[in-house]
């Protein structure tokens, strides 16, 4: 029984710092300089016909339908709508995902201090940390693995992610006639998805330094506390 509860700990908190991991590593790629600097590389100028300005003025609006909201997504440029009804739609249902996604991380987070809460004894802690290391070790080796394999199949992996999370057909559209695809080109979203990744290892591995230094520091206080029994000076 004991076993079984340390398992089922172990995923519950795996599953929680994944969350939580992805959900930071994301924060970073949300904001208009990155999103600008990703659409010069992906050429979305050439693609859309902007010019810079508009072409900046649009993105922002669409970034801060999706981050902000409300999330009409109803931004126009000289009179006429940017986007048309599916995909803004899309937007609507990729705003949907990121909300309800964010909210899983935040349970995810609770979940994390809720355990540290319980876990307020010192041989408690040590091991709580010592189980963070090693997950962050997990999510770092898991990430560089998954990376790998996503980016020799992009396609079929970004295909599959969207076949997972939005309805069937909604996410198609075709990059001659739709401003959506012109304005995020996959190469904004290959070089994207390698940066996430990237800061998702940088992450994991920082948390499996912490998790160690954090578990040995304890470790070492708890043998040198309050109460504790030293071994008597020799020649004494």
């Amino acid at each position: 029984m004991e076993l079984f509860r340390e398992a089922l700990t172990s995923i519950v908190l795996g599953i929680a710092t994944v969350l939580v991991l992805i959900a930071l590593a994301i924060l970073p790629f949300l904001n208009p300089i990155w999103v600008g600097f990703e659409q010069g590389r992906a050429q979305a100028a050439a693609w859309t016909g902007f010019a810079a300005a508009d072409l900046r003025a649009v993105t922002g609006s669409i970034l801060s339908d999706l981050v902000i909201g409300p999330p009409d997504f109803a931004v126009t440029l000289d009179g006429s709508p940017v986007l048309n009804q599916r995909e803004r739609q899309h937007m609507r249902d990729v705003r949907n995902v990121f909300a309800g996604f964010y909210a899983a991380a935040i349970i995810g987070a609770a979940l994390i201090g809720l355990t540290f809460a319980l876990g307020r004894r010192p041989t408690a802690r040590a091991r709580l940390w010592r189980r963070l290391g090693l997950i962050g070790r997990v999510i770092a080796v898991g990430t560089v693995v998954v990376g790998l394999a996503g980016m020799l199949f992009f396609d079929t992996a970004f295909e599959l992610f969207h076949e997972l999370f939005f309805p069937p057909g909604s996410f198609l559209f075709d990059p001659r006639t739709d401003r959506l695809v012109q304005l995020f080109p996959e190469t904004f979203w290959v070089e994207t998805t390698i940066g996430v990744g990237i800061v998702v290892v940088v992450l994991s591995l920082g948390l499996a330094w912490l998790g160690g230094r954090r578990a040995a520091a304890i470790g070492a206080s708890g043998a040198l506390g309050p109460g504790s029994m030293r071994a008597p000076a020799a020649g004494r």
